[in-house]
């Protein structure tokens, strides 16, 4: 029985960990996906603000921000522990003591869990590229991955009120993509959208990113690391059981993506006449998105129409929030806060313990905390530092005027 649970520790533990692995490999696709739908002028502003946030989110998690959110003690409450730090490592007597209960390590899961951190600041960051000051970014990086992402990550995975009260988010289309999404809404309605991004008659101007294959590229890698995202979050792999529910997770997410995109291509093709290369990007995304808060109970075919509804969704979220004026260039809000709510309602449909009162509540209770913390602090920083660079730096490009280094030098701004 010794050898039979060190030899399950053993293998949950590696499997975390590579799942882990796969989920850090969405940072650079979301880089590529950002630098390839920004244009040329902002591109190394924007793979610094990336490469940047995942240090930040790492260093904050790792200070208090996984202390806050797994507390370790008591449930069902809205206001978390504040601690710091990321607690003990499992002992090896306290793993054989637990008789199987204790099936990987701790520090496994938290870097399971600060990977997923920095997805949802990865979030903002496409969200109000081109006219944001880095500092003024990388500083509500500190408090986003230190604080307003624990807390509302403990009312659900930390046992805390949501838990408690029903709400079901497998993987985080809540917890991770709808609080990101409103994280990044509060501070583009303070940012204020890009100029020359929309006439005084309502006219949107398309202001096209720089490279498209780059674009492409981060797409799959998210794809490809978001088997790890989902797959991971079914936490164990050591029994028949586990290892078959693995398998649907992985199938589901999969097919989930090619719903949405061609759902997205599609939808595209009806409302402009054009097969749109970066609303099938974002179909693809949504369908991710959209399938993550349950991809297990649901079958391969009520799958893919999650995704597809989640593809169609977000094509029209852009367009609405272009009317709106709502600048978001990469698609970022749409992509993570309209599918995410739809994969939150779409729980009631492909899993018979939902409740669909839960859902709405989870729904509202992660965007009013999101978007107030988020809004206060924006708004603290914009009377403090200022957030958005100068008309005439927004003019020759936020890589000279924040870093000083043009991504494609030999090549003339567009």
């Amino acid at each position: 029985m010794e050898d039979l649970i060190q030899t399950n520790y053993a293998l949950d533990t590696f499997y975390f960990l590579v799942m882990g692995v796969l989920v850090m490999f969405m940072a650079p696709g979301f880089a590529m996906l950002e630098a390839g739908m920004v244009r040329a002028k902002n591109t190394s502003e924007i793979l610094t603000k990336n490469v940047a946030l995942f240090a930040i989110a790492c260093i904050m998690y790792m200070l208090c921000g996984y202390a806050i959110m797994y507390p370790g003690a008591g449930t069902g409450a809205w206001l978390p522990i504040l601690g710091l730090g990321i607690g003990e490592e499992n002992a090896t007597d306290a793993v054989l003591a637990s008789g199987g209960d204790t099936y990987y390590s701790a520090r496994s899961d938290h870097f399971f869990q600060v990977v997923f951190v920095a997805t949802a600041m990865s979030i903002v960051s496409g969200a109000v590229a081109e006219r944001m000051k880095l500092w003024a970014f990388l500083a509500f990086a500190v408090v986003m991955t230190g604080f307003i992402y624990p807390v509302q990550g403990f009312w659900k995975w930390g046992g805390g009120a949501l838990d408690e009260a029903g709400f079901l988010d497998f993987a985080g289309s809540g917890v991770v993509h709808l609080c990101g999404a409103t994280a990044a809404l509060a501070g583009v309605l303070l940012l204020g959208p890009r100029t020359g991004r929309y006439g005084p008659d309502g006219r949107v101007n398309a202001l096209p990113g720089a490279n498209m294959p780059l674009a492409a590229l981060g797409m799959f890698i998210l794809w490809f690391g978001w088997f790890g995202f989902n797959g991971g979050s079914e936490l164990k792999l050591s029994n028949v059981d586990e290892a078959n529910a693995v398998a649907q997770v992985f199938v589901n997410t999969n097919i989930a993506a090619c719903g949405g995109l061609i759902a997205a291509l599609i939808t595209a093709r009806l409302l402009y006449g054009k097969a749109d290369l970066t609303m099938a990007l974002n179909g693809a995304l949504a369908g991710l998105v959209s399938i993550t808060a349950e991809p297990l109970t649901g079958s391969i075919q009520l799958s893919m129409l999650v995704g597809a509804i989640g593809g169609v969704l977000v094509v029209l979220s852009i367009s609405a929030l272009d009317k709106l004026r709502i600048d978001d260039p990469v698609g970022a809000i749409s992509v993570h806060g309209a599918a995410g709510v739809w994969g939150l309602l779409a729980v009631c449909i492909t899993n018979s313990d939902a409740s669909f009162t839960a859902q709405l509540l989870g729904i509202a209770s992660i965007f009013a905390w999101t978007f107030a913390a988020s809004f206060i602090v924006w708004l603290a920083l914009k009377k403090l530092l200022g957030i958005r660079i100068t008309e005439e730096e927004e003019y020759t490009g936020a890589d000279l005027a924040e870093t000083g280094i043009e991504a494609y030098p030999e090549f003339v701004k567009a």
